[in-house]
């Protein structure tokens, strides 16, 4: 449902003058962290550390191919939606008591997510949601044309002068490799769910598009995104995993919607009539609703967070 970017955590030279290893200052940098690299200057040779993940230092991760990246963001929306629909087969299992059956569901979903956010944060950045990476590519699309030293991103130095064609994949076309990874792990989420529960798979039958439904959905989303946003803006990427975890399980209680706040989650959810379920016919409005909440927590992130998590450091 959400993860942490590397645009965001900021880029080489965001760790203050004077804060060694050993700092503490709750501003990202971890006990184990190196010293900060001189401008231009490789953690491993050849290898540029254009971007970083949330809870490592600069230079500390080389960005991996997209395919990995990929396999991440398919594999842990798979997992997601598998825990938000077994669990909810589970719960109307154990109790026909409805109120306790979305306790049930909460509390794994809660857990669960976090647990996701975290292990696979440092290969993906862990959005495991289509809106967080469109939100990602939004707000970090001016810096998808800079490299450490200024040169074309197409090229990477080579060792004894010249230049090597490095040619990362576009942005759009990471964004887009995402979302499919991420929609085709929702299903296959929803799908497996079904099978250890021994649930057909079939189209979900809950019509869940009323006004009041779609308006927690903003709500919802809006909340997500501008929870992510906030902690890495202000430097506080190790909370992203037990906060995005905690406001969803928080979410399922306080909106209407129960908090779907996921287009890739929605769409899965689509393909197990269970207590988990929503119908084809409320997938759209569902989607569109997290679009607008997506792009309203944009806004108030720029009011709340205006500046980068460099300019807030001391100079």
């Amino acid at each position: 449902m959400s993860g942490t970017t590397a645009v965001e955590a900021g880029t080489e030279g965001d760790v203050p003058e004077g804060a060694g290893p050993g700092d503490h200052s709750g501003r990202g940098v971890r006990s184990d962290a190196p010293a900060a690299l001189a401008p231009g200057e490789d953690a491993v040779p050849g290898v540029k550390h254009r971007e970083r993940v949330a809870g490592t230092t600069a230079g500390q991760v080389e960005e991996l191919a997209l395919w990995r990246r990929a396999v991440a963001e398919g594999l842990g929306t798979c997992l997601l939606v598998t825990v938000v629909v077994g669990s909810g087969i589970m719960a109307q299992q154990l109790s026909d008591d409805v109120g306790l059956q979305l306790l049930e569901n909460s509390l794994a979903t809660t857990l669960g997510l976090a647990v996701l956010i975290a292990v696979l944060g440092p290969v993906s950045g862990a959005h495991l949601n289509p809106v967080v990476t469109l939100v990602d590519w939004f707000t970090g699309r001016g810096a998808a044309s800079r490299t450490d030293s200024g040169n074309d991103p197409r090229t990477t130095p080579r060792k004894g002068g010249g230049t090597e064609d490095a040619r990362p994949p576009g942005r759009l076309a990471v964004v887009g490799t995402y979302v499919a990874a991420q929609i085709a792990g929702g299903i296959a989420g929803a799908v497996l769910a079904n099978a250890m529960f021994v649930a057909p798979t079939a189209l979900a039958t809950t019509d869940r598009a009323t006004a009041p439904h779609l308006l927690a959905e903003v709500v919802a989303t809006a909340g997500l995104v501008l929870v992510v946003l906030g902690l890495l803006r202000s430097g506080r990427e190790a909370w992203v995993p037990a906060a995005v975890g905690s406001y969803i399980g928080a979410a399922y209680w306080f909106t209407s919607s129960t908090s779907f706040a996921n287009p890739a989650v929605t769409v899965g959810r689509m393909f197990s009539d269970t207590f988990a379920g929503i119908a084809p016919g409320s997938v759209l409005p569902f989607v569109a609703a997290q679009l607008v909440g997506g792009a309203l927590a944009v806004g108030l992130a720029a009011v709340l967070f205006p500046r980068a998590r460099q300019e807030q450091l001391p100079a």
